[in-house]
């Protein structure tokens, strides 16, 4: 096993937990678009953390200490995809439908979602250039131990963003009263999320 491996645990368990970019969006998408076509959202999510972790082995790290300003640019163009998604709620406002009937979203635009909230997020971008290379030894298990990592990492990603959906899901039955107020939840959390980036990180 990768050394260190329960502190990783413990490390991306709080991560996880803690609602960030990612866990908004997708209760966002859940609520507008249905528990199953969430998932694809998830499955962005952890195809950009995936791309990231495989950037690790090609160097992150070296290039952010080269080109330190990188994270800035990563960090509001994040925001102001995060505000463009809230702006595309508010205006379709009066086309809810919580039913599975009406696909106002393809799968590939909630993948492409999340993809981009996560990639772009400076939080993953600085964990996985600073933090989650301190888990990998250099030895014959290299890639091994890296494989472990990966696998846990998105594993419990996505369980746990799966998790969000679900709640999301069952504060969406409760709201099929007044739909439209599913939308402006939606886009206020978000706003809230991109301006505690934009302060914060």
């Amino acid at each position: 096993m990768p050394e260190n491996y329960l502190i990783f645990l413990q490390i991306i368990l709080f991560m996880f937990i803690t609602p960030g970019a990612p866990r908004v969006l997708i209760m966002s998408q859940s609520l507008n678009y249905g528990f199953g076509k969430s998932l694809w959202t998830a499955f962005g999510d952890i195809s950009a953390n995936s791309l990231q972790m495989v950037l690790v082995l090609f160097g992150l790290a070296a290039l952010l200490k080269l080109f330190p300003d990188i994270v800035i640019y990563f960090k509001w163009s994040g925001i102001a995809y995060l505000l463009y998604i809230a702006y595309g709620y508010i205006k379709s406002k009066s086309n809810i439908n919580i039913s599975n009937e009406i696909k106002p979203k393809s799968i590939s635009t909630l993948y492409i979602d999340g993809f981009l909230i996560a990639f772009l997020s400076p939080k993953a971008t600085v964990f996985f250039a600073t933090v989650f290379p301190t888990f990998l030894v250099a030895g014959p298990n290299y890639y091994e131990h890296f494989f472990i990592l990966l696998i846990t990492y998105i594993s419990l990603d996505f369980l746990t963003l799966a998790i969000y959906s679900g709640i999301a899901r069952v504060i969406a039955d409760k709201l099929k009263a007044n739909l439209s107020l599913i939308n402006y939840i939606s886009a206020g959390a978000l706003v809230i999320i991109a301006i505690i980036i934009a302060v914060k990180v």
